[in-house]
This record gives C-alpha cells, structure tokens and sequence, in this order.
C-alpha cells in the first residue's frame, strides 16, 4: 500500500519548496531588490545632516524621531540608555547644554540590507565656555517600515593632546 497520497505529496511539495528558499506570499518586491551600499551610505550621510543640524537647533521631535522604538544609547560616563523614552529623557538632559556646533565624519561604512554600520569622528561645541569635544562614534542603523532608523549608538571624546597645554 503506497503510504504517500496525492494530497501528501502535494503538502511534502509544498514544504520542500518553502525549504528550499521558494518565494513566499509575503515577500514584497522590495525585499527581492539587491542591496546597494552606496545609495544607503549616502541616505545615511543625510540622516546624520538632519541629526547633527537637529543638535544644534535644539529640535527633539526630529531626534526622536531618528531612533528605532528599541534603540539604546552608550554615552561616555554613563549606564546605557533603552528605548524611546528613555532617550528623550537623555537628549533633553544633553541639549540643556547649550550644543552650538556639531559635526560627524563617517570613516568606515558597511553592511546589508537588514543594518548598517556607520562609523566615524565627530566634533561638537557646547556650553556657555564653548568647549570643544573631539571624538569618535558608532551607530547601527536598521530599517522600521522601510526608513533608516537608529538601532544604538555610541560614542567617546579621544584623550587630550598631551603636547598642547
């Protein structure tokens, strides 16, 4: 007696299909698109404009708005800070500060589709003795509904130049 009927073989069809990578019903034409890093690196070379310029203008909504729901933040001297709340709390705390100039160079630029890694240096000027900080920082970025959005961040002032007193 043959153990696999039309409709088994059917169903073992259909599994070995999905196995094997087969489109699904819900991939969009989007996610069969290949990924391109330039174009990418460029969108996030204007997203870290509207960032730094959003700093420096003291405008929260358009910094919240850069950050994925479940972002984390890892200031230097700091705990971390989780999740969108939280780091509007923080930013509020940072702009008290007074930012009056903010810059970011990206140095290293890779990923996929899925994150993006954007690296760099950045140099920021704040408070009323206009002291400047010179630093690096790392920020994952990740798509939410199709727009690049901060995952975390990091970033840490290089130490003093010991020459200059």
């Amino acid at each position: 007696m043959n153990r696999f009927t039309p409709v088994r073989w059917s169903l073992l069809a259909a599994l070995l299909a999905s196995a094997c990578g087969g489109p699904t019903p819900a991939t969009s034409r989007a996610d069969q698109l290949p990924f391109d890093l330039d174009a990418t690196r460029r969108l996030i070379t204007q997203q870290n404009a509207r960032f730094t310029a959003a700093h420096v203008a003291g405008d929260l909504a358009t910094i919240d708005s850069m950050f994925a729901p479940d972002a984390k933040s890892f200031p230097p001297g700091a705990n971390a800070v989780s999740g969108l709340p939280a780091l509007h709390a923080f930013t509020v705390e940072y702009l008290k500060a007074g930012v009056t100039e903010f810059r970011e160079q990206t140095t290293d630029f890779y990923g996929n589709a899925e994150y993006v890694v954007d690296a760099g240096t950045y140099v920021v000027t704040y408070g009323p003795a206009h002291a400047t900080e010179r630093g690096k920082y790392l920020n994952v970025w990740t798509q939410v509904n199709g727009n690049w959005k901060i995952k975390a961040n990091m970033w840490n002032t290089d130490a003093p130049d010991p020459t200059s007193k």
